[in-house]
């Protein structure tokens, strides 16, 4: 939802008064007509307006526009196959009108807090939908369409023509052929497939062989992530010994009682820890073996810190002397193994006064 509303702040607080109309287009889901909302996320950004209605947005919890999830902002198969969710809208027209008429009087009754349906009853979470989840807004998807006339070289707006002058994505690949009804019922979609191939060939974080190494490193913390949200997250895995945070390299040390409770964070964290809306990176730490021998380089500790000088110490000692004296420059290209002359030339007299000529007498 952040990014189909952009990342105007204007717009984003004032686009449903602006763009409101009322039965303005019928739900491409359940076809029955709705109040659409219509917006421009940014400068030189297309239109975006919502294309189901609430009532299907609601059964499956997603966003009206782009219809990604609004918890994980992955896509419904994604999504359902994560949380092991059988999909149960039914296609034709008079089933799909009772079962609507269903979950509207089912959404009434609740709080609107959670999803109703057979996603109300799923589990919270999954750790694959936490290591695929999309934290921060695409705002590409928001770009203008490929001008069809500068395709085919008829293009004459230039620079002020709205669409994009690009070349077009290869029409044989699969993310080129994508429909929004597919994308609702979680069925043949290139997206979804392309993210499920992603999922199953992720890394796995193993543990040292050092069994005295029980210390975290957790990147990425940036300046809203403080010790506090670090220990109500980790203390559910095990005594906490001590938490250290670097904030000049804006990452943190958490050091566990027991090498059992590391490990068990370390499983359950890995590719999915999400604080305060940021994606965090968790890695082993070092043991105090390579910390020795890579301790202190150049001045600047492990932790990322410079060191002050101490004062009192001498400064660079100079280079020793060369054994051997350097060869003279051979600037003839001579052989070196042949005796050359030696001219013996003598220097030139100092200048002076010129001696006066013959006959002539000088008095001073």
């Amino acid at each position: 939802m952040a990014t189909s509303l952009g990342s105007n702040t204007y717009n984003r607080q004032n686009w449903e008064d602006a763009t409101k109309e009322k039965y303005g287009k019928e739900c491409k889901i359940c076809a029955r007509p709705f109040t659409v909302f219509r917006w421009c996320p940014g400068t030189r950004m297309r239109f975006k307006k919502t294309e189901v209605c609430q009532t299907c947005s609601k059964m499956k919890n997603v966003c009206q526009t782009c219809l990604l999830d609004l918890e994980y902002g992955l896509p419904i198969q994604v999504r359902d196959t994560g949380l092991s969710v059988k999909d149960e809208v039914p296609r034709s027209d008079v089933n799909k009108e009772y079962y609507t008429q269903n979950m509207e009087r089912e959404i009434a009754n609740s709080d609107g807090t959670r999803p109703v349906g057979q996603l109300g009853k799923a589990p919270s979470s999954s750790d694959m939908l936490l290591k695929l989840a999309r934290t921060t807004p695409y705002y590409k998807r928001n770009r203008p369409h490929i001008c069809s006339f500068w395709v085919k070289g008829e293009c004459k707006r230039g620079e002020e023509c709205p669409y994009r002058h690009e070349k077009p994505t290869d029409p044989d690949d699969p993310l080129a052929d994508q429909n929004i009804k597919d994308r609702y019922y979680g069925i043949n979609d290139p997206v979804a497939d392309k993210l499920l191939k992603r999922a199953s060939t992720m890394p796995r974080l193993d543990p040292p062989e050092d069994k005295s190494i029980t210390t975290l490193y957790i990147g990425g913390l940036g300046d809203t992530v403080t010790d506090g949200d670090l220990k109500s997250h980790f203390y559910q895995f095990g005594e906490i010994r001590t938490i250290t945070i670097v904030q000049r390299q804006q990452c943190a040390f958490i050091q566990f009682a027991t090498r059992q409770s590391a490990e068990t964070a370390a499983e359950k964290s890995f590719n999915k820890l999400i604080i305060n809306g940021r994606r965090l990176t968790v890695k082993w730490g070092r043991s105090q073996a390579a910390r020795g021998k890579e301790g202190i380089k150049d001045g600047v500790s492990e932790m990322g810190t410079r060191l002050d000088p101490v004062p009192g110490l001498p400064g660079a000692l100079p280079p020793p002397p060369a054994l051997d004296e350097e060869p003279p420059a051979n600037y003839f290209n001579l052989d070196p193994s042949s005796s050359p002359a030696v001219m013996n030339i003598g220097l030139p007299p100092p200048p002076g006064i010129n001696p006066p000529p013959p006959g002539k007498i000088m008095t001073y």
